[in-house]
């Protein structure tokens, strides 16, 4: 952030902290009129409700993109802050798909709040053809190997096999899993098969080192967002 030219303001409760705290906490910051993105790291502790912790956030400066507010205005359309890592991935899509995401056939892996609707929805927003797959779906290796853009986002390392990815797919693995090697070694490794997929992925990204910075650059990115709205400036 200080790269970046933002100033960042850290709120450390501890655990066993009420969850009246950690409302005050955000009730002053809402409140501040020096604070443009408030932002409650995840998960919490079981003693409190996550919903209602992330409702009390001011939607102005909810630069995660998850308040009630802005998941609706996204859902139907209007201009939202968009949670990160989704936005993330449309950008990386954007990158290789020079020529847009119509029509393009999108298979999400993964249903979550964080990622998969909200991913959907960008897409859909985009013309795509979004399938959403998850732990019900039926024939999960048919569904991903019909992606022109597959995104794995279910905290399942190596899911995804290599010959579940169709040739020449965008792949995107925004899993991030550690798991011990045979040398004793940890490891981070994402959702997707990646030694397997490379070859006949057309793109792919790799886990560390690219859903993850892209994920921070779009936080950086919604916070002069909401200082520039809430100045009144516009957006980018």
């Amino acid at each position: 952030t200080v790269e970046a030219g933002m100033r960042s303001i850290e709120r450390r409760l501890p655990a066993e902290a009420s969850e009246a705290a950690l409302d005050a906490e955000i009730a002053a910051l809402n409140a501040d009129p020096e604070v443009d993105g408030i932002l409650v790291q995840l998960p919490l502790p079981r003693h409190m409700d996550p919903h209602r912790v992330i409702a009390a956030i001011n939607p102005e400066k909810d630069v995660d993109g998850f308040t009630p507010v802005n998941v609706g205005r996204l859902g139907i359309g209007l201009r939202a802050l968009v949670p990160c890592t989704p936005k993330g991935c449309v950008i990386l899509a954007r990158s290789v798909h020079p020529e847009g995401l119509a029509g393009v056939n999108a298979v999400i892996v993964g249903r979550s709040n964080l990622v998969g609707k909200p991913l959907a929805q960008l897409l859909l927003q985009a013309d795509a053809t979004v399938t959403i797959a998850h732990s019900r779906s039926r024939d999960l290796p048919a569904l991903c190997r019909s992606a022109d853009l597959l995104v794995a986002a279910v905290g399942r390392p190596g899911l995804v096999r290599g010959d579940w990815v169709k040739e020449g797919a965008t792949v995107i693995d925004v899993g991030i899993n550690r798991v011990e090697g045979a040398d004793g070694k940890s490891r981070l490794v994402g959702d997707v098969a990646y030694e397997e997929a490379l070859p006949r992925a057309g793109a792919i990204t790799p886990v560390p080192g690219g859903v993850g910075p892209m994920t921070i650059a779009c936080l950086l990115e919604n916070t002069l967002e909401a200082a520039l709205a809430r100045r009144g400036v516009g957006s980018l």
